[in-house]
């Protein structure tokens, strides 16, 4: 073979990877352009759903990461390049990370589905995964809550999704439920009288629905009389802890008496 017959083969050599070169990197342009749109219309389109902030970012890096990994793919499969076993190592690299990954894989899948269907949002009270406090944080992986003594709890989202939850800030109202015990002796309607107006003290408790009072249970120490006014549900702890006070005092001034002996808590 002559030189002249070498520089031929040549030049046709690089004519025909030279297009394939080209259409290589116009493919990579091109889909680096659409993967850039397709990210911007997942931020708009979950922004317009008022989607969580961490679910937009996450989704929409992941469609672009997607988008350029299948372009990346045809580039190659132009340069004539076989990609079926590239697909093939990518997919057992998967199935062996997702192996290897799969508690995480589960807490990251209860984690979108907590943000999309929102059981609970940031500041409120919820109890669940045997653990209670207030929403600090909510990840794709973990939730973060602050209990009432100020400490820091980080609850795996796969154990919240599957277990029961309390969400006590979900309604803006919320009943109290108490107790309390007079002797035999008392006068059942001065009772009430008097519970009524250590109520009316209180302007934090609703008129509408009003509350109810009634004769709870006939109970070997006592009488048990159930107390339920509704309050906001931000009022809560307030409304409680100064009933609890504000009735002993009263029924004290009152001459209504409370069994000296409790019963042991159950």
């Amino acid at each position: 073979m002559n030189d002249e017959s070498l520089l031929t083969q040549l030049q046709e050599w690089m004519t025909a990877f030279g297009l394939r070169i080209l259409m290589a990197l116009l493919i990579l342009l091109v889909g680096l352009r659409v993967a850039a749109l397709l990210q911007r219309l997942v931020d708009r389109a979950m922004e317009r759903g008022r989607m969580d902030a961490t679910l937009t970012s996450f989704s929409s890096s992941l469609t672009y990461v997607g988008t350029i990994v299948l372009v990346t793919i045809a580039a190659l499969a132009q340069l004539g390049i076989q990609t079926a076993s590239f697909i093939a190592i990518l997919g057992s690299a998967g199935l062996a990370i997702g192996l290897a990954l799969q508690g995480s894989l589960a807490n990251f899948a209860a984690g979108i589905l907590i943000i999309i269907f929102r059981p609970f949002d940031i500041d409120d009270y919820i109890e669940g995964a045997g653990v209670a406090g207030f929403v600090e944080e909510i990840h794709i992986l973990t939730t973060t809550l602050k209990t009432i003594d100020n400490r820091t709890i980080i609850v795996p989202n796969r154990k919240l999704f599957e277990e029961n939850i309390t969400n006590y800030s979900a309604k803006s109202v919320r009943r109290l439920d108490l107790v309390f015990r007079v002797t035999y002796q008392s006068d059942l309607d001065q009772v009430k009288q008097v519970i009524l107006a250590v109520l009316a003290q209180d302007d934090r408790i609703l008129k509408e629905p009003p509350p109810e009072i009634g004769v709870l249970e006939w109970a070997d120490i006592g009488i048990r009389i159930a107390v339920r006014p509704w309050v906001n549900t931000t009022d809560y702890w307030g409304v409680y802890f100064f009933l609890q006070e504000a009735m002993k005092k009263r029924f004290d001034a009152e001459g209504i008496h409370i069994p000296s002996t409790l019963p042991p808590i159950p």
